[in-house]
């Protein structure tokens, strides 16, 4: 062992210690976009076979959050720490972050899938083959095994049938139920899905939340950015309320929904779109 090798290790077993636990934990994350901070010193733990909902008004910073935690977007201070290993950064000697190398970033960001708000499917591949592509193109698979790997996965959002049907042939939700999918072949240990029904109609919605909520009894670490009230309210086992860049409230649905509500909560559900919202928390 060399020494830059040894004192990146001791660096960080220094700051992994007693987070072992957390599937990912977020330790004063700030976010700037020039002069304009989105997010404010955030501590968060995401625990391991737990579903954590980001609720919060239209520009609280819930998807910059998700994105940090995916490495899509860089944190401007703090550190983000997936399985125990620092995400992109950690911390030098002095307490200032450094930089990982390429690879150790990529490892990290294996272990986690993503959905978005748009399906991003391929539009001259079939079903089967969005779901199969990165399994022959990332992890190298004959296209046999990939294409099996995949139809397990379409199985299991509920899409066998529509194997060898194109985007295009696709309602919303089976187009977002393939994207599931698409994430689900490569067997993160960790699910992020940034408002993955906002674009759906009610019908198609019920859907996509379906498929997420058997993921969630099958045990799946999932983080979820939604508007759907109740089913963060009825899956949730965190809610984290973020408001104007900082986690205003975090805990159980129990905790967080339980009245008496903190006021700027109950504001937020009492001017929500969903006029019912509060009815159902």
């Amino acid at each position: 062992m060399n020494a830059d090798t040894g004192h990146s290790q001791a660096l960080d077993a220094k700051q992994t210690t007693g987070m072992m636990k957390h599937a990912i934990s977020v330790r004063g994350v700030s976010k700037s976009f020039g002069s304009v901070e989105v997010l404010h010193n955030i501590d968060l733990d995401i625990e391991a076979g737990q579903v954590t909902c980001l609720i919060g008004p239209s520009g609280s910073g819930k998807s910059t959050l998700l994105r940090c935690m995916a490495f899509l977007e860089e944190a401007t201070t703090g550190s983000i720490l997936v399985n125990g290993q620092p995400l992109g950064y950690a911390l030098d000697a002095n307490g200032k972050r450094a930089r990982l190398s390429a690879d150790r970033i990529r490892e990290s960001r294996s272990q986690i899938g993503m959905c978005f708000q748009q399906f991003n499917l391929w539009p001259h591949m079939t079903a089967l083959g969005n779901v199969s592509e990165a399994l022959k193109t990332v992890r190298k698979l004959p296209r046999g095994e990939a294409e099996e790997r995949a139809m397990v996965q379409l199985k299991k959002v509920g899409l066998e049938g529509r194997a060898g049907h194109y985007p295009s042939q696709l309602s919303g939700g089976q187009q977002q139920r393939v994207a599931i999918a698409r994430a689900l072949a490569l067997e993160p240990k960790i699910m992020l899905f940034d408002e993955p029904t906002s674009s759906l109609d009610p019908e198609l919605t019920g859907e996509v939340l379906n498929v997420m909520r058997a993921l969630a009894e099958d045990g799946m670490t999932m983080v979820v950015v939604s508007h759907e009230i109740g089913f963060a309210a009825s899956v949730g086992s965190k809610i984290a309320f973020l408001d104007q860049g900082k986690l205003l409230l975090e805990g159980s649905p129990q905790s967080v929904f339980g009245k008496p509500r903190h006021p700027r909560l109950d504001q937020f559900l009492d001017t929500y779109l969903d006029r019912g919202a509060a009815m159902l928390v």
